[in-house]
């Protein structure tokens, strides 16, 4: 149980931070959009990863340094376009608001297959999600022995709880982005987000 927990506790540390996914996340939980598939791809993703960094990819990642660099670049300008993006709907505005209300449903004209393919980019274009979950991760559930995959399966536990958690809980924020302005605002600080991320994965990848 100790090496459980150890799992919780450590998969809970990397992913709680306020990044591009968890951002994109507590956007389609106040909206109400998809929220299902978005955590079931999220998590997934999540257990995918860190099996693999149990499995042994890390050492892969390791002898192949440039694979990261490839996800940097590629990161960097989805983030880029994503930000920009939500930039423009701060300054135009949008009707988002006005389908926050308790017991609204998703718009009928939002459709799964772009919300599933945004949240699959920002989950596997992100270069940390290989340092951190596969890399890391991976490491110190090695230091486990053969209760390294009691380890994981506390990490992947982890990845569950939070991103249910955010995902549903979020619905109950939609109460005070019941207006345009509000939305303008919270698509304003996803924008700062998303760039300030693209820029920091730029400056990695340059500087090597």
């Amino acid at each position: 149980m100790l090496a459980f927990f150890s799992g919780l506790g450590l998969g809970l540390s990397l992913i709680i931070a306020i990044g591009a996914q968890n951002a994109y996340v507590l956007r389609q939980g106040i909206r109400r959009e998809h929220v299902l598939a978005v955590v079931i791809i999220c998590a997934l993703s999540d257990a995918v990863l860190i099996v693999a960094g149990v499995a042994g990819l890390g050492f892969v990642i390791e002898r192949m340094p440039w694979l990261v660099v490839v996800a940097q670049w590629l990161g960097a300008a989805f983030l880029l376009a994503y930000g920009l993006l939500a930039a423009r709907r701060a300054l135009r505005g949008s009707d988002a608001g006005l389908h926050t209300e308790a017991g609204s449903r998703p718009q009928p004209d939002v459709r799964l297959a772009p919300v599933a393919l945004t949240v699959l980019a920002l989950t596997w274009l992100n270069p940390h999600v290989y340092l951190d979950t596969v890399l890391m991760l991976g490491s110190i559930a090695a230091t486990h022995g053969d209760a390294r995959w009691v380890f994981a399966a506390g990490a992947v536990c982890a990845s569950i709880l939070w991103f249910t958690a955010l995902g549903y809980g979020a619905r109950h924020l939609g109460r005070w982005l019941d207006t345009p302005r509000a939305w303008r605002i919270l698509d304003g600080a996803i924008a700062v987000i998303m760039i300030a991320i693209a820029v920091s994965l730029v400056v990695q990848a340059v500087s090597g």
